[in-house]
């Protein structure tokens, strides 16, 4: 059997698929199915609803905004790995033709709207060169005859069989823990009629205003005498500009005006109702897509530290897992691995932060710079030293200590 060196320069013939790929439709169009409100629904389609694109947008920005940086392991505690190929390809520029945070945003968006995110890991004798964005509908996961996984990769000219070590998968929730399920085809119906009620506002605008009724003719109009009425009232009445002109009928018809307005429908209420639906499915505060119906400047804060834990932790540890796995040799797994640095989202108010600093500052936990590094502020000379209170003294000692007379 092949070492897993000679194995990847064998494969690494320089023909790496994700390198300089363009898509032809986009990778979000290749598959779509039609909802119970009559919508059809494809990724395109879905992302064209303001609640759901918002929620994706909200997902992918915010984790690419993460710094990550890949750590070594002390004795005690750890430090920046900036030695290691990783640290680069995570934390700056994981490829020559993207910076970190738009690869990271665009495998998010992958990931949150597919159930998988994929990305070639390019080997050069066992050290990480470069990562590759892989077109999500392109990539099928299989097994081979060994049992061992595999992926298959259609480009525009080619079918690559990749084996595992060279394909950097992400997996959402799934039923086999290889492929996760996809989030569109879970919440299809939320965004369809979603899509349903903004198609019908924008046609109850195009038509002026003023829904659609019924004009009664006393005797049977010809099929080309309807198409002629047909265009005359459309020409003359379709469109806001043209709203509220005078309707001239002739010949005996009647006018029956449609009898259901849009109150009576609950248009504003459904519109309502499916943009806390689709941000509940994403698990996202609705005043972070933009609806401040519900929000105080007392809960506001609260629901932003619960997006941080509630929301964002768990996609976080699915990469850092992900990277562990995937991305570092069986070697270097106890030493090395990557973390998000989610501070910045954790943080409270500026007097929440004062006092959680000052009691870490009284315990000896943090020094002066390493509040002001917190902070993003410079050091300042001899803030390195670490302080307690001199009124504190150990458990041990504590003990040990004569019985006072009472």
């Amino acid at each position: 059997m092949k070492s897993l060196k000679q194995m990847a320069i064998d494969f690494l013939d320089r023909k790496l698929p994700g390198r300089g790929y363009v898509p032809t439709n986009g990778w979000y169009d290749t598959t779509s199915s039609v909802s119970n409100a009559g919508i059809t629904i494809s990724n395109s389609a879905a992302l064209g609803c303001v609640a759901y694109w918002a929620c994706v947008r909200l997902l992918s920005e915010t984790l690419a905004s993460l710094p990550l940086v890949t750590y070594r392991r002390l004795e005690r505690g750890k430090e920046r790995a900036t030695d290691h190929p990783l640290y680069k390809l995570l934390h700056d520029e994981p490829n020559p033709e993207m910076d970190a945070f738009t690869f990271t945003e665009t495998l998010m968006g992958h990931l949150v709207t597919t159930g998988n995110c994929y990305a070639y890991i390019d080997w050069e004798e066992l050290i990480p060169k470069a990562l590759w964005i892989m077109a999500p509908d392109k990539v099928t996961v299989e097994r081979a005859t060994n049992q061992d996984i595999i992926y298959k990769y259609q480009s525009d000219t080619k079918q690559f069989t990749i084996p595992n070590y060279a394909v950097w998968q992400i997996p959402g929730l799934g039923y086999d823990g290889l492929t996760g399920y996809s989030p569109l085809a879970m919440v299809r119906e939320a965004v369809g009629l979603a899509l349903a009620t903004e198609k019908m506002g924008a046609k109850l605008f195009s038509n002026g205003l003023a829904l659609g009724g019924v004009l009664q003719h006393p005797k049977t109009m010809s099929k080309e005498a309807q198409d002629r009425f047909r265009k005359a009232m459309a020409d003359q009445h379709e469109g806001v500009d043209k709203a509220h002109k005078w309707l001239i009928i002739e010949e005996g018809m009647t006018y029956n005006k449609n009898t259901i307005p849009p109150e009576d429908a609950q248009f504003l209420e459904s519109r309502k109702f499916q943009r806390n639906e689709i941000a509940s499915f994403f698990r996202v505060p609705p005043h972070m897509i933009g609806d401040l119906e519900r929000a105080t400047f007392s809960n506001i804060e609260q629901q932003s530290l619960e997006f941080a834990v509630y929301t964002m932790r768990p996609w976080l540890v699915r990469w850092e897992k992900s990277i562990k796995r995937k991305l570092f040799l069986p070697n270097e797994k106890e030493d090395y691995f990557a973390e998000f640095l989610i501070d910045g989202l954790l943080r409270g108010d500026s007097q929440a932060r004062a006092a959680y600093y000052r009691e870490l500052y009284y315990l000896g936990s943090l020094s002066p710079n390493d509040i002001r590094e917190k902070e993003n502020l410079n050091p300042i000379e001899n803030g390195d030293e670490y302080f307690t209170q001199q009124n504190m003294i150990a458990l041990s000692q504590a003990v040990n200590q004569p019985a006072r007379p009472r």
